[in-house]
């Protein structure tokens, strides 16, 4: 099967299987915490290979490099982020992301409140 005639989805699962590392493995553990946050949230793949999850726009995307994996929030500037997980593209006013290194543990509940605050963000706009 070619790439365009896979879903969105099944192109994030083979990324992840993949990977074969803990990049992998954090990578499944993200989209998991992302899709309990909003199981009707919407997988797309964009730019020749980034997991992006969409409601009412970008909420978040999570991308994949030798050393981490990056999950950068749209409008992350614009988010309350009182656990402190952001810490990469601090510099820019819109886009915020969090980079996770191998051995890292993920704040499961700081997380989610990131994802549920960036969608609430999202409808917010969509309604205006």
């Amino acid at each position: 099967m070619a790439n365009t005639e896979k879903t969105p989805s099944e192109l994030i699962d083979g990324r992840i299987e993949e990977l074969g590392d803990w990049r992998g493995e954090m990578l499944a553990k993200l989209r998991s915490l992302i899709k309990e946050t909003d199981p009707d949230i919407v997988e797309e793949w964009k730019w020749r290979g980034v997991p992006t999850w969409y409601h009412d726009g970008i909420v978040c995307t999570g991308e994949t490099y030798k050393a981490i994996v990056k999950v950068t929030f749209a409008k992350g500037a614009a988010l309350d982020d009182p656990a402190g997980l952001f810490n990469s593209s601090l510099e820019g006013n819109t886009r915020r992301a969090i980079d996770f290194h191998e051995g890292d543990k993920v704040d499961t509940k700081a997380f989610k409140a990131l994802v549920a605050a960036a969608i609430a963000l999202n409808e917010s706009k969509a309604r205006r």
